[in-house]
């Protein structure tokens, strides 16, 4: 895997040369744009609104837009020469408490590998970390743009965790935010209860894409010829009372999001073996038919 940014974090005069490397993917659902009518791949092409031309990749570069229309052009090596310290190193602003740090600040995540050379400061700075509690409030320039940011540790492996800037995150502004909404203390005693009767140890193994699992079973469909069979809708409910009367019903009738996971994957399972049923039946019909 090829790291996305290399360079130290800066600590006072101590310097830990790190490697940057996404610690996350995104698995996509493996759907492309395609002509409903023959199948083929539609492709989105760069073309240029002033002379219409098709744009290369090498001649790709940013643009300003100015409030008079006019655009001022920035190329790779403009945004390369911007004078950042943070383009190469990561400068430790200060210690703080993960919980002190709303999560909506949370953008993209990291592993950072040391260099040979710096192993030792690298595991010096993951203990301290650990046994003070603490993450390391860093400023980051990546992907063409500085980010704050915060270096935790995850199990013996320091994790950089990008943030927006405070400005990037909105406000909500929702209408029942003005109203003076009246809930009694023996519904939240209830709810609270039913909240902990709830609770579990979170166990990111214990649950699964049911979406993915839908949609292979409808892409096998699609290849066997099946009927397609439509999920019923659900009746949607509003209000306090029911509110809680999902929540005891959850409760009264509780599978463990295991039990869930072991259910999706034995429908999965089903389904490969109905799916190799019909492949040998339509096998045995075609050497039926050629005979």
């Amino acid at each position: 895997m090829r790291s996305v940014w290399n360079g130290t974090i800066r600590l006072g005069l101590a310097n830990i040369p790190v490697k940057a490397y996404g610690a996350t993917e995104e698995r996509g659902t493996g759907l492309h744009h395609v002509h409903v009518t023959d199948g083929g791949r539609v492709r989105h092409r760069r073309v240029c609104e002033v002379d219409g031309e098709e744009v290369d990749l090498s001649e790709l570069a940013r643009g300003y837009v100015l409030p008079g229309g006019e655009t001022v052009v920035l190329t790779d090596d403009d945004l390369s020469g911007l004078p950042l310290s943070t383009s190469r190193a990561m400068d430790v602003q200060a210690f703080a408490q993960v919980e002190e740090i709303d999560p909506i600040y949370f953008a993209r995540t990291y592993h950072l590998e040391p260099d040979p050379a710096g192993v030792k400061a690298y595991v010096l700075l993951a203990e301290a970390l650990r046994r003070s509690g603490r993450v390391a409030v860093v400023k980051i320039a990546l992907r063409q743009r500085e980010s704050l940011g915060v270096v935790r540790v995850r199990d013996q492996v320091l994790v950089l965790e990008t943030m927006l800037w405070p400005e990037e995150v909105r406000t909500p502004d929702f209408p029942f935010l003005y109203q003076d909404v009246e809930v009694s203390e023996r519904e939240i005693r209830d709810a609270t209860e039913l909240v902990e009767g709830l609770s579990e140890k979170f166990t990111p193994a214990h649950y699964s894409d049911g979406y993915r699992v839908a949609l292979r079973a409808l892409v096998q469909s699609k290849i066997d010829g099946n009927e397609m069979v439509q999920p019923a809708a659900e009746t949607q409910r509003e209000g306090a009372a029911d509110l809680l009367s999902a929540l005891r019903t959850t409760l009264a009738d509780k599978r463990m999001p295991r039990q869930r996971v072991e259910e999706a994957r034995a429908a999965e399972a089903a389904a490969e073996k109905a799916k190799e049923t019909a492949r040998k039946a339509a096998r045995k019909s075609r050497e039926t038919t050629k005979s």
